[in-house]
């Protein structure tokens, strides 16, 4: 015997679910318990990010999230597996713009590159108990005369 209100349950809660992109982002979160902190952002919706944080957050636990490209937003937390959370936010978080801006931090390896011509050094290598050999067998230089 089928189920329909659990079909139909199911059926709403996915229309509701906002599509996510799956990336990595730092970001920061703020509250009264544990004050700012880094966290790591790996899915992201118009209305909520998932990610890990370096403390257990809690359920219901009012925060404000610091995302590139975006002004600090409030959010609520609404589910915690361990250091793993799910925030909802109370605006729209615009991909775009978080795209932008992360693109704007991403720096080519040699574009930042600073060279300079360094003079060799001038110590010695010689180490006690070794000699010190002017002509060596197999020397190809310039003859000594």
């Amino acid at each position: 015997m089928p189920n329909f209100e659990a079909d139909s349950a199911s059926t709403a809660s996915a229309e509701k679910r906002q599509p996510r992109q799956s990336r990595l982002v730092k970001a920061s979160l703020a509250c009264d318990r544990l004050g700012r902190f880094d966290v790591t952002l790996r899915n992201i919706s118009e209305t909520g990010v998932g990610g890990q944080s370096p403390h257990v957050l809690q359920v219901g636990e009012r925060l404000t999230i610091y995302l590139p490209g975006h002004q600090p937003m409030d959010g609520i937390i609404r589910w915690v597996s361990d250091k793993r959370f799910g925030l909802q936010t109370e605006r729209t978080i615009e991909p775009a713009r978080l795209r932008a801006a992360h693109a704007d931090q991403l720096v080519a390896a040699d574009s930042k590159a600073e060279f300079q011509i360094m003079a060799p050094t001038q110590m010695s290598t010689w180490r006690p108990g070794l000699r010190q050999v002017s002509s060596l067998p197999g020397h190809y230089g310039k003859p000594k005369i």
